[in-house]
């Protein structure tokens, strides 16, 4: 008997869209219901249209998945959204293709190995244990905002050195202002030329010359001190190229940081966010995680040394990971003609692949809605198909922070649970996800903070 990958299948199903608009209106309305639809309808593979050209392929089959983003990767670059990001983040890590991204992967890769990001811990406590010492019981918080302000400190801790106060400030504004007007740049449909002096356009270059100068004012007076540091700004800039053993830039630093700081900590924040919502919708998850933490610590502060001990909190981040991947979507544009599976695809093509829809398949998961972190236990993993479950993404371009982001995550929901139980309020608004560049609780989340003890 052949297999569905032995018989040449001609067409992929989809469907017919608007003569004009093709499929986009309904996209745009609710892209997450939008992808699910097409994967309770039509399964591994789908094609719709955005606008009357462009040719969209659904890949929702973890084989297929691989050949995307692993076997036939030379073949996608990022999609045109991501490219967008460049006006902001020039070539970095996140934008960057083909050999100039092999190349700076190579270089950045140390700094995120996990000797490494071990040391990076004791910041990630202290840094969040220094944020909820301003909270107070019974007050009500826009968690959103908060895990945002905590992990915002992280990064700026662990990059460069700095506390939350004063000094960070000198990163936070511009930065907070270059996410935003990015973000609104990626999501347009009609991209205006940064030279046109559009209001916009001239908010983002004032923002990026704003953060520019702050970021290259940082570089250059580290190149000026004799010793050497360990963040993660010390680390990138004593990497080496191994073919001509130059170092990185000061424009390939910047470009650097500035994709750490657009990736690594929006998305962090929202993975906090959803952590701390689905806890209070399952208070008997967020009681066992408190008692396994007091049990762990006998009432003492989180240490660094208890991370491979919090495996339920871990699971909790992978649960909520599987549920609300804050990267709910890949999108890649085809280079060159290509087969993937049996399926041809043309130059031009854009091709889409969600983790949101992916984690939420009944094949792999049983009760696939329900939030149960148990389901990691026994290297559950394992046991799948490799991109039956990929929240960071895979192949090549796998996130190169993915051990960082889940150490701090991990680290900072103990920290908040050892002290706090967040509960949502009985007349909080329907939560619902937004999925914007990452996955966020639409019109955020507002919670109580009460004391443990």
């Amino acid at each position: 008997m052949k297999t569905r990958y032995e018989v040449k299948q001609q067409i992929v199903p989809g469907p017919k869209g608007h003569w004009l608009q093709g499929n986009l209106p309904e996209f745009k309305n609710d892209p997450l219901q939008f992808l699910m639809n097409q994967s309770n309808q039509y399964g591994e593979i789908s094609r719709f249209r955005f606008g009357p050209f462009q040719q969209v392929y659904f890949v929702n089959d973890p084989v297929l998945i691989k050949e995307v983003l692993v076997t036939k990767q030379k073949s996608f670059i990022k999609s045109r959204d991501i490219q967008m990001l460049k006006t902001v983040v020039g070539e970095g890590l996140l934008t960057s293709e083909k050999e100039v991204h092999m190349k700076q992967r190579r270089l950045i890769q140390p700094a995120f190995k996990k000797t490494h990001i071990a040391q990076y811990a004791q910041d990630m406590i202290n840094t969040t244990s220094s944020y909820i010492e301003g909270w107070s019981n019974g007050e009500k918080k826009s968690i959103t905002n908060e895990m945002m302000n905590i992990a915002l400190g992280i990064i700026t801790k662990t990059m460069f050195s700095m506390d939350i106060g004063e000094e960070s400030k000198r990163i936070e504004a511009p930065m907070e202002a270059v996410m935003k007007l990015g973000v609104k740049r990626m999501r347009s449909l009609i991209t205006i030329p940064l030279w046109i002096p559009t209001k916009n356009n001239r908010k983002l270059k004032r923002a990026v010359k704003e953060l520019d100068d702050v970021l290259f004012s940082i570089i250059k007076e580290r190149r000026m001190e004799p010793s050497e540091h360990t963040d993660l700004l010390g680390i990138l800039m004593q990497a080496k190229d191994e073919e001509n053993g130059l170092g990185m830039t000061d424009k390939q630093l910047r470009d650097e940081l500035m994709t750490i700081f657009l990736a690594g900590h929006e998305t962090t924040a929202n993975l906090l966010s959803w952590t701390f919502y689905l806890l209070s919708q399952h208070p008997e998850v967020d009681e066992k995680l408190y008692t396994i933490i007091e049990e762990l610590t006998q009432g003492k502060p989180i240490t660094p040394e208890l991370y491979p001990q919090l495996t339920y909190a871990q699971h909790i981040i992978s649960e909520s990971m599987r549920l609300y991947p804050p990267a709910y979507v890949i999108g890649r544009q085809v280079e060159e003609d290509i087969e993937i599976g049996p399926y041809q695809m043309r130059k031009g093509d854009m091709v889409l692949i969600s983790q949101y829809v992916m984690h939420r398949n009944p094949t792999y998961y049983d009760n696939a809605e329900a939030f149960i972190p148990e389901r990691f236990e026994h290297n559950f993993i394992k046991t799948l198909p490799t991109y039956a479950y990929f929240p960071f993404g895979g192949g090549p371009r796998v996130c190169i922070g993915n051990h960082f982001a889940m150490m701090e995550a991990t680290l900072a929901l103990a920290t908040i649970v050892q002290k706090y139980r967040l509960t949502l309020s009985a007349d909080h608004h329907t939560v619902k996800p937004q999925p914007l560049v990452t996955l966020r609780p639409k019109r955020g989340l507002y919670m109580t903070l009460n004391n443990r003890k």
